[in-house]
């Protein structure tokens, strides 16, 4: 071949090589998710030999659940296998995976795999080059790879160490261990606590309603991305002033430039359904690592985002590009609501108030809770964040607090609270251990405070972050504290305690000021801030725990008068349906292992019956007993929960424990792990409802409270009626109210000694009910002793009428007497209905709708319907009194 020829075939073929692979200037970046073909093993510390082989994984996921969807290990939450899983918790393990990586890849500038969540101590090795060592499961690591790669498959391995053996000898070096609410290592001989020192999910470890599972795990994506000439590292949106004729906002940006350049960036924004803003745009010189750019944004008459009840959930979508001469190079978006946010905490004499503002409003805050969805987080969907949500948002709910002992919520948690208007007390990731102190364990936490704070606090719904749960509190009350207060040196006892002070009040409360401004920051629930002690009545936050712990009675919620209730609590067990999923027949019993293990708090089995003891009769079998503690559970929030309204303006917050289950359980939740509303849900869409009539008895009379949370002024009526159980009408009186905007007050009271002049306390009882504008809104009952010593009929059997008309099922239900907590349900059939465990007036019928499956038939749902009222829970021989 002539050599002008060969020439010219190589100047075609370089050309083409050229034309395939992208120059920088034209390639656009690029992310993908690593999910495929992962495996896993045992690394070490098992002698199962089964376990060392390689076995496939899904990632994001933990050990855990790969074991269970490979078949290794039975159900972790069948009776009480938690107990015979915790070597997996001992044991390390390593994943592994192969992936491709072309040449249009690796020709960007820079290529990095991205690591959205490890769990927890992990080394990771890229085409066996290590690269990562991590060891916090809460922050997301950034490795540059583009040297490590190369064209064609790619070897990506991590090894997890068991969190508990990693860190046992190097706890068992420290001059004291740390008293921990976790307490001790289960499945291994060592009596060390470890989860202080482990940036890790403090539930994992065990708590009173959650079993005992140390996860390990790529618990989220692994992403390989690509980029060139920069990329937006972050975009926030702050807020500078907000009210109802204008919004002072600007546009941050942070930006990673892998050279200095002349950029342009535009800024757009509008409604979400409405038409974009005029751009606004800035030109900037980027200089190679970090730039922060701001660009002010002026919204005259903006709409604004309200909690629910107050006002609409309104938001902007904003929207910023970076160009460099016409190319956009780099884009982000975001979705925001606009509010101001004020903790209120105003002095009057020895009180400071504690009470949320929102766009100049006060909000009394309506809520529970939050805790784990899930004892395996990598299980848990948006469409179960909606499910509980939702349910929140049904039962009036306005608020729920994050708590600190599990980990921080996925994206979609706040996007659904932004929607629905749901305000959420944020809690930073500690459970109410003792932290150590140190360089690295505080830098660890500083870069994880900012890490979760700039990428949560664009959601308008988080109006309050908070330090912790409990430390602070515990360090002051609980008996281990004490016992290690007294156990250590005066000198590191001080040391201790300055360890928590310069983490809560100083590094964290700094991260929330520079990043999250101006949402408040809290450093400890309960808390008064240090000007009083903590659990004070009247200064921060309380948490009341006396009923329940300590045996007190129900009465005595009504004994409390704090300026915020952020926990209060009283536990029942799920319904049949739930605890089938977990129990055998031979199961149904308070004290079989099973039930035993299905109930975290030590002897709380036996106290949901102490206390039902004290109201009741005891109930005939398993059933009627768990119908009972859902009841019981009910009544006794209903109890506080009333009260803590009728306190408004002194209390300003009503947070029961707990809204949600992470596992099927005996527990404080009112809605179980299957979503499954308890007795406590239903009751807590009419206690927690806008407007309320709430009597209150007490020394012989009963005071007759209205509250409203509306904010404009209500014309109403309450209707007092004393029956007795057959319907018989012994008095009947109607009073007009004036009801101010944000009020709770006394209209009228009555003395019991009056009222029963012609009655029978035993066989009688006040039914109150609420009108406004001709409607009922509200109904309360009064009874003038326990369920115990009352003479409550044997209910004729309750008349039933089920039907498909107007679009859905209904069932229609009618009493001869008084029934008390009427509760409707389907057994296996997944049924919802909209109202349950509600008084049955004698003679009055009640219509509630359902929700069945669309293949569901009338004759299916007349078969399997069961109704019972409260006095089926007895033996038929038994009376009330």
């Amino acid at each position: 071949m002539p050599r002008l020829s060969r020439c010219f075939y190589c100047a075609v073929f370089v050309a083409l090589c050229i034309f395939a692979i992208p120059t920088n200037a034209d390639a656009q970046a690029t992310s993908r998710i690593l999910e495929a073909k992962w495996e896993f093993r045992a690394a070490s510390n098992t002698d199962q030999a089964q376990m060392k082989e390689w076995h496939p994984a899904q990632v994001p996921g933990v050990v855990q659940t790969d074991l269970l969807h490979d078949g290794l290990i039975p159900d972790p939450f069948y009776q009480d296998n938690d107990t015979r899983l915790q070597w997996i918790g001992l044991t390390d393990w390593e994943y592994r995976t192969t992936f491709d990586a072309d040449a249009a890849t690796l020709a960007h500038d820079h290529v990095d795999l991205v690591f959205e969540g490890l769990d927890t101590y992990a080394d990771v090795y890229v085409n066996e080059q290590p690269v990562l060592h991590s060891d916090n499961m809460f922050r997301r690591w950034r490795v540059p790879a583009k040297t490590l790669l190369k064209v064609g498959p790619n070897t990506l391995r991590l090894v997890f160490h068991s969190p508990i053996e990693s860190m046992i000898p190097k706890v068992k070096a420290l001059p004291y261990i740390l008293p921990s609410v976790t307490s001790h290592n289960t499945g291994n001989e060592e009596d060390i606590a470890t989860a202080p020192y482990t940036r890790k999910a403090p539930y994992q470890y065990g708590w009173d309603w959650g079993p005992r599972y140390v996860t390990e795990g790529i618990w989220k994506p692994i992403r390989l991305e690509t980029w060139d000439a920069l990329r937006i590292e972050n975009f926030h949106i702050q807020q500078q002033r907000v009210a109802k004729d204008f919004a002072a906002l600007s546009a941050e940006l942070e930006i990673e430039a892998g050279h200095s350049a002349a950029a342009g960036v535009e800024i757009n924004y509008a409604e979400l359904s409405g038409a974009p803003s005029a751009p606004i745009r800035q030109s900037v010189q980027l200089e190679p690592g970090v730039n922060r750019i701001s660009i002010a944004v002026h919204i005259a008459n903006p709409k604004l985002w309200y909690p629910l009840s107050v006002g609409a959930q309104d938001r902007y979508r904003f929207t910023a590009q970076v160009r460099i001469e016409r190319n956009v190079v780099a884009d982000a978006s975001l979705k925001t609501g606009l509010r101001s946010i004020e903790l209120r905490r105003e002095v009057t004499g020895t009180d400071t108030s504690f009470a949320f503002v929102v766009n100049g409003i006060p909000i009394f805050a309506k809520g529970a809770d939050v805790i784990p969805f899930d004892s395996f987080p990598n299980r848990v969907t948006p469409e179960i964040h909606r499910q509980i949500l939702e349910a929140a948002r049904d039962a009036h709910m306005n608020m729920v607090r994050e708590w600190g002992g599990g980990y921080y919520e996925s994206d979609d948690f706040y996007d659904i609270c932004d929607e629905l208007g749901i305000m959420v007390w944020q809690e930073f990731i500690f459970g109410g251990d003792m932290v150590p102190g140190g360089r690295d364990f505080q830098d660890n936490v500083k870069q994880e405070a900012v890490e979760q704070v700039k990428r949560l606090r664009d959601h308008p719904s988080i109006v309050l972050w908070c330090g912790n749960n409990e430390i602070e509190t515990g360090w002051v009350h609980w008996d281990d504290r004490k016992i290690f207060k007294e156990s250590v040196s005066p000198a590191d006892r001080e040391k201790v305690w300055q360890d928590y002070v310069v983490l809560f009040h100083g590094i964290l409360a700094g991260v929330v000021a520079r990043y999250a401004n101006p949402v408040p920051y809290w450093a400890s629930s309960p808390s008064a801030n240090f000007e009083a002690p903590p659990d004070s009545q009247n200064n921060g936050d309380m948490h009341y725990w006396q009923v329940w712990h300590q045996l007190a009675p129900i009465e005595m919620y009504t004994q409390q008068f704090p300026r915020f209730m952020s926990e209060y609590g009283f536990q029942s067990f799920p319904e049949m349906r739930t605890i089938r999923t977990f129990a055998r027949a031979g199961d149904m019993d308070i004290h079989s292992a099973t039930m035993q293990d299905h109930q975290k708090n030590h002897g709380g089995n036996e106290r949901i019956l102490s206390y039902m003891l004290r109201w009741y009769p005891e109930p005939k079998d398993f059933p009627s007993f768990v119908y009972l503690s859902q009841v019981l559970q009910a009544e006794a929030i209903k109890v506080g929960a009333e009260h803590l309204r009728r306190q408004r303006p002194n209390t300003m917050g009503s947070l029961y424990w707990q809204l949600n289950d992470c596992w099927p359980v005996a527990s404080w939740a009112s809605i179980d792990y299957y979503g499954r509303w308890k007795a406590l849900q239903y009751y807590a869409r009419r206690f927690y409802d806008d407007v309320i009539v709430s009597p209150f008895a007490h020394d012989g009379k009963v005071d007759v409270y209205v509250v409203s949370d509306k904010l404009q002024p209500l014309t109403g009526q309450v209707r007092t009626r004393l029956l007795d159980f057959s319907g018989k009408i012994l008095s009947d009186k109607t009073q007009d109210v004036q009801v101010p905007a944000q009020s709770s007050a006394v209209y009228f009271t009555l003395d019991e000694k009056d009222l029963l002049a012609n009655a029978d306390p035993k066989k009688s009882f006040l039914v109150f009910d609420l009108a406004v504008g001709g409607a009922e809104v509200s109904r309360n009952l009064i009874f003038f002793d326990t369920m115990h010593n009352l003479d409550l009929p044997r209910a004729a059997r309750i008349e039933t009428s089920l039907d498909n008309s107007n679009g859905g099922y209904a069932v229609t239900l009618r009493s001869p007497v008084l029934a008390r907590s009427v509760y409707i349900s389907f057994g296996d059939l997944d049924v919802q209905t909209a109202d349950n465990y509600f008084d049955l007036l004698p003679g009055e019928a009640v219509t509630v709708k359902l929700k069945a499956p669309a293949s569901s038939t009338v004759e299916q749902l007349r078969g399997a319907m069961q109704v019972i009222s409260l006095t089926d829970a007895f033996p038929a021989s038994e009376t009330m009194r």
